[in-house]
């Protein structure tokens, strides 16, 4: 079973042009049940650097599905068997004004449209830089 991934390297993921925000925005909670922006927001925000957007994706895919201990490293390699959408899909990249970049190492961090870091990781030219998906056509 071929396994896909959702990993960048030295590439930093700019907010997509149609974003309705011109900040980092916290993703609101609605209801009791976590969005799958609430989750990337704090697994990514808490923990920069220390996952992978394969790990982050992943997570949230095991949290919303109640995936148990025992089921997470079968459902890991079943997830993975097929193409999933990476955070250039993300509702924190399409959406609530957040930058992703991605270390040498694949490990990501977000940063918000209105900071420095943002600037400088789209004006510097030492990382790649992609656009998230637009919402709309």
């Amino acid at each position: 079973m071929e396994e896909h991934t959702t990993n960048y390297k030295d590439t930093f993921i700019a907010v997509a042009d149609d974003c309705p925000t011109a900040v980092g925005e916290i993703p609101p909670v609605k209801g009791d049940k976590k969005s799958v922006a609430n989750i990337q927001f704090e697994l990514v925000s808490k923990n920069p650097y220390r996952f992978t957007s394969d790990d982050v994706l992943f997570q949230v895919y095991a949290e919303r599905n109640e995936l148990t201990e025992g089921e997470l490293e079968q459902g890991r390699k079943l997830f993975f068997s097929k193409g999933q959408p990476c955070f250039r899909a993300s509702p924190l990249t399409k959406r609530y004004g957040w930058g992703v970049h991605s270390d040498s190492k694949g490990k990501i961090a977000i940063y918000g449209r209105e900071t420095d870091e943002y600037a400088r990781f789209v004006n510097s030219g030492d990382v790649k830089v992609v656009k998230a998906m637009k919402s709309s056509r």
